[in-house]
């Protein structure tokens, strides 16, 4: 665990710095300057930006929460520690790895297989679950949020169309995740699929049935764990209720951010930008933390909506906001990954 966060930490970092750089040239070049950004960063309240760090930590917690819910539904028991401790970990290896938050997600499975000794299937659909409720979450808060914005402030028709294809494309990912989810054959064709392929790139390493009879056995473990999950509807409502309680602290980090610089901005635009934001961290760029290329739809998405306002007033809280969604993370992860390795070292459960 130790050789891998070291290594995780020198091939990530320089690629983040290198993207915080870019971000940097664009504020430069085309957000105002450095000098009002700066004449601006002075006027900050920073009681405002302490209750924005509140709510991100809460954000988490909430997060935690969700996943905590969906494993005791599935019945994987495990204090609230674990997932709260491994949230963190996949955070860490998401931000590191850019592989759109399967990384992170693989890394909680196992961590949490490891210590439970529950079925790996039924773990993996806790966390897939798990993402079907995040994104329902965030694409339910764009389409309501984008309607309210177009009846309320009549933007552009281009800005309109670029809402609904961003809400279209996000329905159809998801709706890809549920089919998959729920469609065992289909789920069965793209688990043989890659198993072909792994067998063909590492000959030697899969020997025999083993692969296939390993996949197929946590292939049913899973259908039969998303199955549990859709016979009891009622508990749902639980982790449901953490999703959007967690999705609204994430909303609050840029609400209090925002007022920490003394301006008002619509709620329906900060969820927009918002869940555009979340979708744009899906897309395959290979940069760890989709630094920079975040940072830059975010402030371009602010200047669209909010076309009256001083291009440095939403670079700085552009920063301001990702000071915390990336780089506070950063550093709160890699303590906790900094545990669980001093934990796997000795050998006692986390």
């Amino acid at each position: 665990m130790e050789i891998e966060k070291g290594s995780l930490i020198k091939k990530g970092i320089p690629f983040l710095l290198l993207g915080l750089f870019v971000f940097l040239l664009y504020v430069h070049f085309f957000a105002g300057g450095f000098e009002e950004l700066a004449a601006t960063f002075v006027l900050a309240d920073p009681f405002y930006y302490s209750l924005a760090f509140i709510t991100f930590l809460l954000s988490t917690t909430f997060y935690s929460l969700t996943w905590w819910r969906l494993l005791h539904i599935l019945s994987v028991k495990t204090t609230f520690r674990r997932p709260f401790l491994y949230t963190w970990v996949g955070a860490f290896v998401d931000l590191l790895i850019p592989a759109e938050s399967v990384s992170g997600e693989v890394s909680r499975t196992y961590l949490m297989h490891r210590d439970s000794n529950e079925d790996t299937g039924k773990i993996v659909a806790s966390v897939v679950g798990h993402r079907i409720l995040t994104t329902a979450t965030n694409l339910g808060g764009m389409i309501i949020a984008s309607a309210l914005f177009i009846l309320l402030y009549h933007p552009a028709p281009l800005v309109v169309a670029f809402l609904l294809i961003i809400a279209g494309g996000t329905t159809v990912s998801l709706s890809v995740l549920l089919y998959l989810s729920l469609k065992k054959k289909a789920t069965t064709r793209v688990v043989d699929w890659l198993v072909r392929l792994l067998k063909r790139l590492f000959k030697t390493r899969f020997a025999g049935t083993w692969l296939s009879s390993t996949a197929r056995r946590m292939l049913k473990e899973f259908h039969e764990g998303i199955s549990t999950l859709g016979e009891r509807p009622r508990e749902l409502m639980v982790p449901a209720t953490f999703s959007v309680t967690a999705w609204l602290f994430d909303i609050l980090i840029a609400v209090f951010v925002f007022a920490s610089l003394r301006v008002s901005v619509p709620f329906s635009a900060i969820v927009i930008v918002y869940s555009i934001s979340m979708v744009v961290q899906t897309i395959p760029a290979g940069i760890p933390g989709e630094v920079g290329l975040v940072e830059i739809v975010m402030t371009s998405l602010y200047r669209l909506l909010l076309p009256g306002f001083s291009p440095a007033i939403v670079a700085l809280a552009t920063i301001l906001i990702r000071a915390l969604t990336l780089w506070a993370k950063l550093v709160i992860s890699g303590v906790a990954v900094q545990w669980v390795g001093i934990k796997l070292l000795r050998g006692s459960p986390t």
